[in-house]
């Protein structure tokens, strides 16, 4: 059985709670556990935000609970009536993360049947030992950088071959489903931009975004590539006129990479067209559908290379 980080600072972040909560002599310290088990995020800044949304709520929740407990006294009636008011409430304000702590830290007002500073001030101990040490073992979170390095380099590789096998579709020297590998290359475009978001997450002061943006890039790029293939399945046409793409999709397949802007391939792309309508004229309709798909086709490579060339000129 594997133990997973996350897993080993929630169990610490409970104990030391426990413990700080016990010697502070705490009314009902086993909550500060609770909340720290609650508290410990998937990243820096998730921690802090769910955090602070908690104590919020709390105050919120104190300061209905004291008016509607006044009123109609301490009885589940008096609670049912808190809770009527108080979720609609968080919800307005975006507190929901504290919902549920807080419902419970409320039930101890309810159980002491008061509202003493004394005990204010135990529930915000609680929820401040809590979230504090979740926080403070949150601190410390795994660099994920060299693993999103990994992935990116990883999803050039699979790019690069599926150019290169797509080329050998137009050359009628590979049968393969390509979109298979396609969705492959979606899955593992996911899994990095999920990568980059924790990471850009972990960050206090830094706004990079670049990890995410380039994962988006490449999916967009996939998603065109796709359709190209599609495309291609229908193309019957003599190998010499599909022969400038044959090459286009050859030199992408072999030169593209992460610090490739794309420029030239879009010079070729260019030369290509116009060379194409240089040709005479189709002399027939199946000549003149398998010509459009091919013309679409060059059109969305285009575009694949255009995604590249903008995102490096905003880096």
């Amino acid at each position: 059985m594997k133990i997973g980080l996350r897993t080993l600072k929630t169990v610490v972040a409970c104990f030391f709670a426990l413990i700080i909560a016990q010697q502070l002599d705490l009314l009902y310290y086993t909550s500060a556990g609770i909340i720290a088990i609650l508290s410990v995020g998937n990243t820096k800044k998730s921690s802090f935000n769910t955090g602070m949304a908690r104590v919020a709520s709390l105050t919120l929740a104190t300061i209905i609970a004291a008016i509607i407990f006044n009123l109609v006294g301490y009885s589940p009636l008096g609670f049912t009536l808190f809770l009527t008011f108080f979720i609609p409430l968080t919800v307005r304000f975006s507190l929901t993360d504290g919902i549920v702590v807080t419902s419970v830290l409320v039930t101890h007002y309810l159980l002491e049947q008061n509202f003493g500073w004394d005990l204010i001030i135990n529930e915000f101990l609680l929820m401040g030992i809590g979230v504090g040490v979740a926080l403070l073992l949150n601190l410390y979170m795994p660099n994920l950088e060299k693993r999103i390095k990994q992935e990116q380099e990883t999803i050039e590789v699979h790019v690069r071959q599926l150019l290169l096998d797509m080329a050998d579709h137009l050359a009628q020297t590979n049968k393969e489903d390509l979109v298979i590998s396609c969705d492959a290359l979606l899955e593992s475009i996911d899994n990095g931009q999920k990568q980059a978001h924790m990471h850009q997450e972990n960050q206090w002061f830094e706004e990079n975004w670049y990890y995410e943006e380039y994962f988006i890039m490449r999916r967009s790029q996939v998603r065109l590539l796709r359709e190209m293939i599609f495309i291609l399945k229908k193309i019957e046409i003599e190998k010499a006129l599909v022969e400038d793409l044959h090459i286009l999709l050859t030199t992408a397949g072999e030169t593209l990479s992460e610090a490739n802007d794309g420029i030239q391939l879009l010079k070729n792309i260019d030369l290509v067209t116009e060379s194409y309508r240089l040709k005479p004229l189709p002399k027939n309709r199946e000549e003149f559908e398998n010509r459009a798909r091919l013309f679409q086709c060059l059109q969305i490579f285009k575009n694949f290379i255009e995604l590249k060339a903008e995102f490096s000129m905003q880096r």
